[in-house]
């Protein structure tokens, strides 16, 4: 399954989106060498960055031709994510959802089951760059963006 926006970052990690539907996601993720930390197990900022890419997933499968923006993220480490290259998988998990925001949380596993992290988030809806043009707007002058400048983060 691909995601269905560029996010190249997930890309670099090697983040495979293995489930995305009806407020739920779920990435593997093989950590690699380069990703720990001086311990030998997953740098927390790989993990954090598993769970926002799934915090995002989990909000955008539920709306179609939209991208969503991190506003808030809270995470809580348990325990460490291992490096000995087996496969680690966030799940998420669409709490709430209104027109423009969505509140959405995310565990991390072991490959024995175990959870390793869990995070909350607050996401925003944008309107997807990749979406295809909304016959009902108007057009926009030349140069000017559809997201902010920032643009989307996580699984946008």
């Amino acid at each position: 399954m691909l995601f269905n926006s560029l996010i190249p970052f997930s890309n670099l990690l090697g983040f495979k989106l293995v489930h995305f539907e009806g407020g739920e996601s779920a990435i593997e993720y093989a950590p690699k060498p380069e990703h720990l930390n001086t311990f030998a197990v997953v740098h927390g900022g790989a993990v954090m960055t598993l769970l926002d890419v799934a915090l995002a997933s989990a909000a955008r499968s539920v709306a179609d031709n939209m991208a969503v923006i991190t506003i808030e993220m809270k995470t809580s480490f348990m325990r460490a994510a291992p490096g000995d290259g087996s496969i680690i998988t966030a799940r998420g998990h669409l709490l709430h959802r209104t027109a423009k925001m969505a509140f959405v949380e995310a565990k991390v596993y072991d490959a024995q089951s175990n959870i390793c992290a869990h995070a909350t988030g607050t996401f925003k809806y944008v309107r997807s760059p990749y979406a295809p043009p909304d016959p009902t707007e108007p057009a926009k002058p030349t140069g000017q963006a559809d997201t902010p400048a920032a643009g989307p983060t996580g699984g946008a």
